[in-house]
């Protein structure tokens, strides 16, 4: 039962989420929110890059001390 109202409520959030979309597509706010989207993707994608180079950073110098201690 616990797992049929999770799909409930995960299908009325997703059904809400979508029409939120399309009322602002229909709206004209469309370029606005297009906008908005990419401008918050590239800060992901910034971040995650940024990640990325701290965690290689990271595999190198446990690589360099591992090499060391060989």
């Amino acid at each position: 039962m616990e797992r049929k109202s999770g799909l409930i409520l995960s299908f009325i959030v997703g059904a809400a989420v979508g029409a939120a979309i399309g009322y602002l597509m229909v709206s004209g706010k469309s370029e606005e929110l297009l906008a908005d989207v990419k401008e918050a993707a590239n800060k992901v994608k910034d971040e995650f890059d940024k990640q990325m180079g701290k965690g290689k950073e990271f595999i190198d110098d446990i690589n360099a001390m591992h090499e060391k201690k060989a």
